[in-house]
């Protein structure tokens, strides 16, 4: 899996607004400037992010964008499905939507189960965690593991 720009951008951004203790909104400028996000590209994923209800812009003086929903029920997942689509695709399509020949069907169940992996991780890590710097043991446990760190 590669994890996109999108998706690491619209994290940082959505990080950078659950940990702002006054619940006030941000400016997609000051968004941009905080973690070095081209504000152009910005603007496109928060506009992702509107659609899908994770945030809200705010009009007026003291206007920017905000959770639309409670950062704890926000998961890193339902980000990278809203500005990235599928977690995992094969040609375009869904794992499940895939057919293959005879000698070759054992791939689907290989792309099912990657998925499922990345599920286990993703949908276990909500935006408020990674605001809090707290992340579920599910997940510290497999990153203590030093093999983790190492690419292969």
């Amino acid at each position: 899996m590669r994890v996109s720009a999108k998706s690491d951008y619209a994290l940082r951004a959505l990080i950078e607004m659950a940990s702002r203790v006054d619940g006030r909104a941000v400016s997609a400028e000051e968004l941009g400037k905080l973690q070095e996000i081209p504000h152009g590209f910005l603007q496109a994923i928060l506009a992702d992010l509107r659609r899908s209800g994770i945030v809200m812009s705010q009009r007026g003086q003291s206007g920017g964008w905000r959770m639309g929903r409670p950062a704890a029920d926000v998961s890193v997942a339902d980000v990278i499905r809203a500005v990235d689509g599928p977690l995992v695709s094969v040609y375009g399509l869904r794992p499940e939507a895939v057919s293959y020949n005879a000698s070759a069907e054992v791939l689907q169940h290989v792309w099912i189960a990657a998925r499922r992996s990345l599920r286990d991780v993703f949908e276990a890590v909500s935006i408020q965690q990674l605001a809090d710097g707290k992340l579920p043991k599910a997940v510290t446990t497999r990153t203590a593991d030093e093999d983790a760190w190492q690419p292969h």
